[in-house]
């Protein structure tokens, strides 16, 4: 058989390949509750799906004789495979390889995945656990030598977060470039207990410091920091969990820039009222509700994807479908600080309305916001700076827009429901009530001398405050068009399902 002897050879590289760091480094791996890199691979795609590309890179071992008796392979593997039939590059850090240090891996083939990705526009989804970065101390020792730092497929990141989705897995210790490849993605997920992210470990963080830096992993970059602030969209409680996820957010989002999601069929009628909508704002403004069980009801039934429900948490950010249309969702919470922006929640909701907008996604905005945080902390977190910024990125959008006004609309982030400069695809429930400040918070202010002349204040406050209730009626508003429709609550469904099926003429 003709090429019989380099068939051989093939096979046998590729068996030293499939050995990865070796059956002790994997053993490790195992004990410390992670998969191989492999077995990733396998869980993550569709079955049967993957082709790799590079197998056979990585180190040889040759004899006197130029024979090779030893094989490391590269510490990253990367190919082509598919999630929901549909096809993707799929790429993963081996731990079991030096800790998935830069130094045992092949940056070319780093590159190579990422220039897949935006070349051929297809998804990237990148599973992270080691650094991926330079190497350690040891290694330029044995260069003798120290370089300017560059990193060379940054380009290529950058292009991909302009052309496709990119989803980041973290499945371990993650610090330095992998650090940063991790939030360089549209949605990124980190195992609990399993996986941490930090700028650089805890030796090197105890090693620069005063010696009160003694934290281990967990205390320095775990989840219940970064799912907290935003370094990370959420957590999973074990890898296949976050595979789970990470197919999930990519069944809602096109393949590349430019083209369209897909609709899926659904058996949930677009017409469906729901009779729990009547009750599900209390009459008494200062009662908190569920504003989830409220997006989930017109949602399409089991569709609601939530991203980032552990930070900016004033604000809930889901991908749903409509009519099995895909659609951004963005809703106030009450629950949290009565549903007033932080910066943080600025700073989600800005970054959730770009991805809309990249990925041609309309919007569904469930407004009850009582303006931004205010108050010492607030200050020092430059609330108003952040808020502007998302407000921009709001005026900014083009995607198709549609408001409903469940409660509260209050100042400049009240404004912030949609730009008010195009077509409002909006309406109000009878529980609305907007204005540039609640006139609650300031009536004895602004009635003071009113009330220090009357003869008995508390009775011409509660006068004052009778007057001003039918005044901020939002059928009032309603009679000068500044509010287009007062709807029944139960219309919700129907009205945002027939907005998902008229916002497809503009994608």
């Amino acid at each position: 058989m003709a090429f019989e002897k380099q068939l051989d050879e093939l096979k046998r590289r590729e068996a030293m390949a499939n050995k990865m760091g070796g059956e002790e480094k994997l053993a490790r791996q195992y004990a410390r509750g992670k998969l191989d890199v492999r077995e990733r691979m396998r869980r993550l795609l569709d079955d049967n799906s993957f082709r790799e590309i590079g197998k056979i890179a990585g180190k040889g071992q040759y004899d006197d004789n130029g024979d090779l008796i030893d094989f490391s392979p590269s510490n990253f593997i990367f190919g082509r495979g598919r999630i929901n039939n549909a096809p993707v590059v799929a790429t993963a850090d081996d731990f079991t390889v030096r800790g998935g240090a830069g130094d045992a891996s092949i940056h070319r083939k780093f590159i190579m995945a990422e220039r897949m990705a935006h070349e051929l526009k297809l998804p990237i989804i990148r599973m992270i656990d080691g650094t991926g970065g330079g190497g350690s101390i040891k290694a330029l020792d044995d260069l003798g030598f120290t370089y300017v730092p560059f990193i060379p497929l940054w380009a290529d990141v950058v292009k991909n977060l302009k052309t496709v989705p990119v989803v980041a897995l973290a499945l371990g210790p993650t610090a330095g470039l992998g650090a940063a490849r991790m939030v360089a993605s549209h949605y990124s997920i980190m195992v609990r207990g399993v996986a941490q992210i930090f700028t650089a470990g805890p030796a090197v963080v105890a090693g620069m410091g005063d010696g009160s830096e003694a934290l281990d992993k967990e205390a320095l970059g775990g989840a219940d920091i970064h799912a907290r602030n935003g370094v990370i969209d959420d957590e999973a409680e074990s890898e296949d969990e976050a595979f789970a996820m990470a197919r999930t957010f990519l069944s809602y989002l096109p393949p590349h820039v430019g083209a369209r999601a897909e609709r899926v069929e659904t058996h949930d009628s677009p017409e469906r009222r729901d009779e729990t909508l009547l009750n599900a704002v209390p009459e008494n403004p200062k009662h908190a509700y569920n504003m989830r069980r409220i997006v989930e009801t017109v949602a399409d039934h089991g569709s609601v994807f939530e991203i980032g429900r552990r930070w900016g948490r004033a604000a809930i950010t889901a991908l749903a479908r409509l009519d099995g249309y895909p659609v951004a969702i963005l809703a106030g919470d009450p629950t949290f600080l009565g549903g007033s922006w932080t910066a943080g929640t600025a700073e989600k909701v800005k970054r959730f309305v770009e991805l809309a907008e990249q990925f041609r996604l309309p919007v569904v905005h469930l407004v009850d916001n009582p303006g931004f945080m205010i108050g010492l902390e607030a200050e020092k977190a430059a609330t108003i700076r952040r808020g502007v910024e998302t407000l921009n990125a709001i005026y900014d959008a083009s995607v198709p827009w549609a408001t409903i006004i469940v409660r509260n609309a209050f100042g400049v982030a009240g404004a912030a429901m949609s730009d008010d400069t195009r077509f409002q695809y909006r309406f109000a429930w009878p529980s609305g009530d907007w204005g540039s400040l609640p006139m609650a918070g300031g009536l004895e202010v602004a009635y003071k001398s009113e009330l220090e002349k009357a003869d008995d204040p508390a009775a011409e406050l509660q006068k004052i405050k009778s007057r001003l209730e039918k005044v901020s009626s939002p059928f009032r508003t309603a009679e000068q068009f500044l509010i287009e429709d007062i709807i029944d609550p139960r219309e919700t469904r129907p009205l945002l399902c027939e907005f998902a099926q008229l916002a497809q003429r503009s994608l």
